[in-house]
């Protein structure tokens, strides 16, 4: 098989299983009675494509936001910009309030929240390149954050982050 068709069904795999924990997540919702938004910043708005993708998603889903830039994180998710000045955008400090932030912007009962760098680009000694932090609000807790490392290419490593963030509601640890 070419080079690129293996990878296409690799791609094609990931797809199929991220849209299935994406069906799972709105059973899980619909049956408490939840509703769900994102925050995403290295993803790009891919979980919010993917829940949306679902039949029946505005029962469930209020929205999202991409909060790519800092001044998007300041300004739509109320992230304090000493908090991304000390720690950095891709810290758990940020995606937690990222987390709280989109809860209250989209009044929703659940927000998971994404920083990362998703490279190729971008790295650094303490945050290389596929370092990406998840947070949760919402789920029982007030917020929780898990930090990743992830690895392959750009796609490989957005990929990944989306499918850990649906876990995370399905599972909350």
């Amino acid at each position: 098989m070419h080079h690129q068709q293996v990878a296409d069904s690799v791609q094609s795999q990931v797809h199929t299983q991220n849209q299935a924990l994406a069906q799972q997540v709105a059973a899980q919702l619909i049956l408490k009675g939840l509703t769900l938004a994102t925050a995403e910043s290295c993803t790009g708005g891919a979980i919010g494509a993917l829940l949306t993708s679902l039949a029946g998603s505005s029962m469930w889903f209020n929205g999202g936001i991409i909060s790519y830039s800092n001044t998007a994180k300041i300004n739509l998710l109320a992230v304090d910009p000493e908090l991304i000045q000390t720690f950095g955008a891709v810290s758990q400090e940020v995606v937690e309030a990222m987390a709280i932030g989109g809860s209250k912007a989209l009044l929703v009962d659940v927000c998971v929240a994404v920083s990362g760098v998703a490279g190729p680009g971008g790295g650094s000694a303490d945050k290389p390149v596929g370092s990406v932090w998840i947070a949760w609000s919402g789920l029982g807790k007030q917020v929780r954050s898990q930090l990743y490392h992830f690895d392959g290419n750009r796609q490989d490593i957005q990929s990944a982050a989306v499918k850990m963030s649906l876990e995370g509601i399905i599972n909350p640890v």
